[in-house]
């Protein structure tokens, strides 16, 4: 029986208790909150576990195997350190942390420590994700040329954040994820319409090593929520469309050509090729009940996550380029391998 503790009953929190309580094997030792209001909610709904405003009550309980962090970004680097200096295994919410700097000796201290410590990507633990991952594998797209996503909606704002730290995590989590290599530079350009300083509408380009591209579209200023992403290969077309309640992927047999030769401009002459649609059926169950029993079981087994603190730093990576790039006018930041 692995005893874990919340940290955090805001807007994401109550999703991971309500699954972390469900699953076997794992027992609830503290939901902590420093709002006594949400941790009275709390104690409506799971009467049975105890309630504590004080973070050190948690990670001072020798009874504690592992803490789930699911507060706003800004604390990220000081309870995740303070969980792993006190031996505890950790889950942390995107994005792990608010620089490079910071995850480096997060993954310092969770590697000395012999210690687990997992990033909230959870989209990288949906169905779709890993069927996407499973059509690209398979090379029946071709050669990738690009991906685009778009992830708009009204609101959430942020007051620590912008719209790119807040929304694009997601998306960039689920390109590194089906995408054999890292990209190597970043474009990111944006405006803050209703706070200053914060931007709540970017687009980022991504430039692959293999010579990849990717864009990645983020707003909280879209009339109507948008989760989706195209993956456009050299035979074939993939929509992952997540606001679709059953074909949430769809596989386009279609193409542009190019004649092979030719001699002058007016012997140019391209060839489109237009074919059926596919929708694959998906298993439905919730990704992110999969995503904390993943936590559990590499506790236990001492494997590495999916989305362990290396694949969170490389978002943040990403993150902290793309706002050097904003700063900057939207030039192109490098990305240099991490260590």
């Amino acid at each position: 029986m692995i005893n874990v503790a919340v940290v955090g009953c805001g807007y994401w929190g109550p999703n991971l208790l309500r699954n972390l309580y469900s699953l076997p094997g794992c027992k609830l030792r503290w939901v902590c909150d420093a709002r006594p209001e949400r941790l009275a909610h709390m104690k409506r709904l799971y009467h049975d576990v105890p309630t504590t405003e004080r973070f050190e009550e948690v990670i001072n309980d020798p009874q504690v195997d592992a803490v789930v962090i699911a507060t706003p970004v800004r604390f990220h680097f000081e309870q995740v350190s303070q969980s792993l200096q006190a031996g505890k295994h950790t889950f942390v919410e995107k994005p792990m942390a608010a620089s490079v700097a910071e995850c480096q000796t997060l993954n310092r201290l969770a590697a000395d420590g012999n210690l687990t410590l997992m990033v909230g990507h959870t989209f990288v633990y949906t169905a779709e994700v890993r069927k996407v991952k499973e059509i690209m594998d398979s090379g029946e797209l071709g050669p990738i040329l690009y991906l685009s996503s778009r992830r708009l909606n009204l609101g959430l704002f942020q007051k620590d954040i912008n719209v790119a730290w807040d929304l694009a995590p997601h998306d960039i989590s689920i390109m590194l994820y089906v995408l054999p290599d890292l990209p190597i530079s970043v474009n990111c350009q944006g405006k803050a319409h209703v706070a200053q300083g914060i931007e709540d509408v970017t687009n980022m380009s991504l430039t692959f090593k293999n010579g990849g591209f990717a864009i990645v579209q983020s707003s909280w200023l879209e009339p109507t929520k948008v989760r989706e992403m195209t993956i456009v290969g050299s035979q074939k077309m993939l929509v992952y469309n997540d606001v679709e309640p059953l074909e949430k992927i769809k596989i386009y047999d279609k193409r542009v050509e190019t004649p092979p030769h030719y001699d002058t401009f007016a012997e140019f002459q391209y060839s489109y090729h237009y074919g059926d649609m596919f929708s694959p059926y998906l298993s439905h169950v919730e990704p992110l009940r999969i995503e904390c029993q993943h936590f559990l079981d590499c506790i236990e087994s001492g494997a590495k996550p999916d989305s362990s603190g290396l694949e969170g730093m490389q978002v943040v990576q990403i993150l902290e380029a793309a706002s050097e790039s904003l700063q900057k006018g939207g030039c192109k930041i490098d990305i240099a391998p991490l260590d």
